[in-house]
């Protein structure tokens, strides 16, 4: 196959790691011998604009002047920021740590309207270190330029969002098309010279756009526009999440103005075929692909091509992606949502798909989610030491919808064995099979974050929702992850078909009391929204809500079909709460506020709870079942003991003891044994040892023990055992 392919992240996603889509479909190519560049048009545009030469031109372009106060500041202010706009960007990309101590200073910045919030937040960066400081001033005064260009320039601007109105359930084309027949704005002229640049290097035949945000859709069809104009014969394709799951009912011709071609699901088969297409036009065979025919849009899906296993779709890689000119911002406090914005993250999936597929708010009914497919940890490790390899980075976010426990575990013990030196996280389930122990395997293996659905915190909405998962359940397993030393990110929900506000008010209480008894770090409060594709878009009157828009399918819906808007029979207004539960959030998550009534959060009446003060203190209090099961597998994440022999009397009688000493990474600790018992012991922690690639079982250590001592349950229970398991002797 001799097509050149160019694949895109059109602006604007994350300024600090590109998104992943194009370096999958990239890696997958290179499996293939077939020739691909890519580019994130994201970062090149904000790095053109935010140099001293862009807003040089930035100011001086005859826009409209400013009429607030604030933009009329940082206009007589532009001298200041041209000044420091470079050093600022360096130091945000890393390569200018010093800087921070003079950003600290706070005279060096010029100073806007975003830095009025700074007293508010002086008390949550108390402990925070210089650079963290640095980067957060440094981000307000990004922010600050940003203000302006939205006034003075071009008014969809956003860092992570661009023109995103136009995209969200648009399910006409009509405003998209027509903002699309004006004059390009000043940042879709700043894209077209970086993409002219592209495509007279690239010369592609095809261009594949990915779009996984609304936020992405208006500057993608730009792109498109311009490429359609300027050079006719390269055929254009658009394949990503919003695609997937917005565009399913596509049926407007007018978007095949723009693309030639919209892929939906996993794009591997699909982007084969249509290079077949365009090597051979008599070819005719597409994978899950919308194009016009006869002036209508159809839908082809007659390949017989099978999708590829994950195994098959080779590493992702991040060549012809700027790694090092990305940079790190610091926008709120959120534990979790700093770790998305900042600091460079290779991005992998354990799995395909997820294992549960049941929860009714999800679009489980979409191959993205419903079709499951694992990846083996041994490959897992192999794609991690390539991308650490390549971009010299040892970050991973793995972006899955929830990695399942089984392989965290596989994976993290395939890390140990392999003695890599990596930093992750990930989504998951609050399942139960995160014990204490897995909890301290994943930490050990560099596990730093995990980020779940509680949604809503009532057990008949958790049962609704079909979480399979308990608020009790929940608590127990946050606590094991935070004793870990793993940050715990909770996704919370509000607006649920059903909910009461009683139950809202329970739920609040639930978190509340979450936070206060310091097992949930950060969170984030979602406002329900009914989807299409999943089980209570598809099936509403099973939840008891009445869908309003957009229309039946076939009676009006011709361009995005996904949110629904809907009369839910309580009647109750949600949005009402949604600053209420911020605001208390916000403040629970800086350890404060636990003592104010939950009527202090909200300016109208809500009810008492009706959660216990103690519900959470005394489920954290249940008891643990100590019963092991035989096929547990027995794991020691210590060193080799140093071994001393000594020998013990009483009553007249002496015999052989040993003490064992062991250094981890903090302490030393001894324990003492008969010397029999401790040569076993000795020999067994150097088999069961985490960088051994065979696992024990603990009926196979039982057995074992069983072949010439006596009594291993008497052992297992004994003092220097309990020691061990308190110092990385896990069962799992």
């Amino acid at each position: 196959m001799k097509t050149k392919l160019f694949l895109i992240t059109p602006p604007f996603t994350q300024l600090n790691t590109p998104y992943p889509a194009t370096a999958y479909i990239k890696g997958f190519l290179n499996t293939k011998n077939i020739s691909a560049t890519q580019a994130d048009l994201g970062i090149e545009v904000i790095l053109k604009l935010f140099s001293k030469q862009g807003l040089e031109n930035l100011f001086q372009s005859n826009n409209q002047q400013p009429t607030t106060d604030n933009c009329k500041r940082i206009s007589a202010l532009q001298d200041e920021y041209i000044k420091t706009i470079d050093s600022v960007i360096a130091f945000l990309q890393g390569k200018n740590p010093t800087l921070a101590l003079q950003i600290c200073q706070e005279d060096y910045l010029p100073e806007a309207s975003r830095f009025a919030q700074l007293e508010e937040l002086d008390w949550a960066f108390g402990t925070m270190g210089t650079q963290d400081k640095a980067k957060h001033l440094a981000t307000l005064y990004l922010e600050d330029i940003s203000d302006f260009i939205v006034e003075c320039v071009d008014a969809n601007f956003g860092f992570s969002r661009y023109a995103e109105r136009l995209g969200r359930s648009a399910n006409s084309f009509d405003e998209l098309y027509g903002a699309l027949q004006q004059e390009p704005t000043y940042i879709d002229k700043v894209l077209f010279s970086l993409l002219k640049d592209k495509i007279e290097t690239i010369q592609p035949e095809l261009f594949l756009i990915s779009v996984p945000f609304p936020g992405n859709l208006y500057s993608a069809f730009r792109c498109a526009q311009w490429v359609k104009q300027h050079y006719p014969n390269i055929k254009i394709s658009m394949g990503g999440g919003f695609p997937n799951t917005e565009l399913r009912s596509l049926s407007d011709a007018r978007v095949f103005e723009f693309f030639d071609y919209i892929t939906l699901d996993d794009g591997e088969v699909p982007i084969e075929e249509l290079i077949s297409n365009i090597e051979n036009p008599t070819y005719d065979s597409f994978k899950r692909t919308f194009l016009l025919e006869n002036g209508k849009v159809v839908y082809k899906n007659n390949s017989l091509k099978p999708d590829y296993k994950q195994s098959q779709v080779g590493t992702p890689d991040y060549s012809d992606l700027l790694l090092d000119k990305y940079i790190s911002v610091i926008e709120i406090v959120n534990p979790m949502h700093r770790m998305w914005s900042d600091g460079r993250w290779n991005k992998l999936t354990m799995a395909h798909g997820c294992y549960w597929g049941k929860c009714t708010f999800c679009d489980i009914s979409l191959d993205y989610i419903k079709i499951y497919e694992p990846v083996a940890a041994n490959l897992l490790c192999d794609r991690m030491e390539e991308m650490i390899a390549q971009t010299g980075e040892n970050g991973f976010h793995f972006v899955d919808e929830a990695a399942p426990p089984a392989l965290m575990r596989a994976l993290a013990l395939e890390i140990l064995r392999r003695k890599l030196s990596v930093t992750w996280w990930t989504n998951i389930r609050f399942e139960k099979s995160f014990t204490r122990d897995l909890c301290l395997l994943l930490k050990a293996s560099g596990c730093i974050a995990v980020s779940g659905g509680l949604e809503v915190a009532s057990d008949r909405l958790l049962q609704l929702i079909d979480k399979g998962v308990t608020v009790e359940q929940v608590a127990k397993v946050t606590r094991n992850f935070t004793e870990a030393g793993i940050m715990v990110h909770a996704y919370l929900m509000y607006g649920y078909p059903t909910q009461t506000v009683q139950e809202t008010v329970d739920s609040l209480e639930m978190v509340r009391q979450l936070f206060e008894a310091g097992i949930l770090q950060s969170g984030f409060w979602h406002q329900f929204a009914m989807t299409a594709h999943s089980p209570v878009g598809m099936y509403p009157e099973k939840f008891g809500v009445v869908p309003t828009s957009p229309p039946l399918e076939g009676l009006g819906v011709v361009f995005a079909n996904n949110d629904i808007n809907y009369v839910d029979h309580t009647g109750i207004d949600h949005d009402k709460f949604s600053f209420g539960l911020k605001k208390s959030l916000f403040n629970f998550m800086h350890g404060i506020c636990f003592d104010y009534e939950l009527q202090d959060w909200f300016e109208f009446k809500i009810p008492k709870t009706k959660i216990h003060p103690d519900f959470i203190a005394n489920a954290l209090e249940e008891s643990e079942d100590f019963n092991i099961k035989p096929t547990a597998k027995i794991v020691w994440l210590g060193g080799k003991p140093f071994v001393e022999h000594f020998t013990k009397s009483k009553k007249g009688n002496t015999w052989e003891m040993m003490t064992l000493t062991f250094h981890d990474k903090k302490e030393s600790f001894t324990i003492q044994t008969p010397k029999k018992e401790g040569e076993w012991l000795v020999q067994m922690l150097e088999k069961i040892s985490s960088s051994n690639s065979k696992i024990y079982s603990f009926m196979e250590i039982k057995s074992d023990f069983e072949t010439s001592l006596e009594d291993f349950e008497l052992f297992w229970y004994s003092k220097p055992v309990n020691t061990l398991r308190e110092f990385g002797l896990l069962v799992l």
